[in-house]
């Protein structure tokens, strides 16, 4: 009497299907991730009550004590219009403005017309509420 099974159960075990979940997941989080570089200067923000995330391309930081950064790199006001240039260069220009809440509105304005003149769009970072 032949008690062997006519079929053999494999011990292997596939690791195609569990490759494939990991790399379906792997592409969820990173089209569903935001693209947020926080300025690396310690500015105090205004808030508002709505915000809206830009993916920023230039970055420029006014200080309480007026000090002016494009990409955390120091700047002069009048050295501003030729460093905004050469960041655009050729290419659409975005100019996220992290400004200090003491900052007083004409230096706000000024650094909006300088971008402006240049074709750039001008936002404002703010904290929420």
């Amino acid at each position: 009497m032949n008690l062997k099974p006519k079929h053999k159960v494999e011990a292997a075990f596939s690791m195609s299907s569990m490759t494939d979940v990991i790399f379906l997941l792997l592409i969820f989080f990173m089209l569903t991730a935001s693209f947020i570089t926080p300025s690396g200067l310690p500015v105090n923000l205004p808030s508002s009550k709505s915000s809206e995330i830009v993916i920023q391309k230039v970055s420029v930081t006014i200080t309480k004590d007026l000090q002016y950064y494009v990409n955390d790199k120091n700047v002069s006001i009048n050295q501003l219009e030729g460093v905004l240039r050469d960041a655009f260069a050729g290419k659409e220009g975005v100019v996220v403005l992290h400004c200090d809440s003491k900052v007083p509105v004409e230096n706000v304005v000024k650094v909006a017309g300088i971008a402006t003149a240049l074709e750039a769009k001008v936002s404002i970072a703010t904290k929420p509420d």
